[in-house]
């Protein structure tokens, strides 16, 4: 296995970027794919059902690309502090694999964007976190040996990539943002292929 897989939810486009940043940086260590993955809208109502393949973008995980995976890359936009709904709706139903301890012991990476500076971005990657340390999963964060990570008056932090987004959603990911975006995902392949060495 040597796949890590980026998963994720996004509404209007900048937790995709990311995710692309991440798969770049997982890909830049020898021998490593990365599988980019999302998850569908979560609908209020009861009927509402989405096709099995999305109009654009990847393909919608599946609990075996999780199963499967030899690392993870988990982001979501900031939903008042936490993950967004699809993206629960999809780990909550993951309960198959954490009695099964499918994902135990394989490194997991979060990221998010928000649209406002102070919109509870490192709350929704702690939020992220806590159904990964239930997997029993071993969390890869960015450490401050990541220079950009002291010198960034954007995004990131040590819990996981961040983009600040703007009121509207449309700034550009920063120079800083996409540096941590591939240093987190170097630092998560690089992780896996290391525990898998072992």
């Amino acid at each position: 296995m040597n796949d890590i897989l980026v998963l994720y939810y996004s509404r209007s486009g900048a937790t995709a970027e990311m995710a692309k940043l991440i798969a770049r940086g997982v890909e830049e260590v020898s021998g490593m794919h990365a599988r980019l993955r999302t998850v569908p809208a979560v609908s209020t109502l009861c009927e509402a059902t989405q096709d099995n393949i999305p109009v654009h973008g990847p393909p919608y995980a599946t609990l075996e690309d999780l199963r499967d995976c030899s690392g993870l890359a988990l982001g979501s936009p900031t939903r008042f502090g936490n993950m967004a709904a699809a993206l629960k709706y999809f780990l909550d139903g993951s309960g198959g694999l954490w009695l099964s301890g499918g994902l135990a012991g394989k490194p997991a990476a979060v990221f998010t964007s928000t649209s406002t500076m102070h919109g509870g971005q490192e709350s929704t990657l702690l939020s992220m976190m806590t159904p990964l340390l239930h997997h029993g999963m071993l969390l890869v964060g960015l450490p401050f040996t990541e220079v950009t990570l002291s010198t960034t008056t954007s995004g990131g932090s040590p819990y996981g990539a961040t983009h600040y987004a703007g009121p509207d959603s449309k700034l550009p990911l920063s120079d800083d943002e996409k540096k941590l975006c591939r240093a987190l995902g170097k630092r998560l392949a690089d992780t896996a292929q290391r525990l898998t060495l072992k």
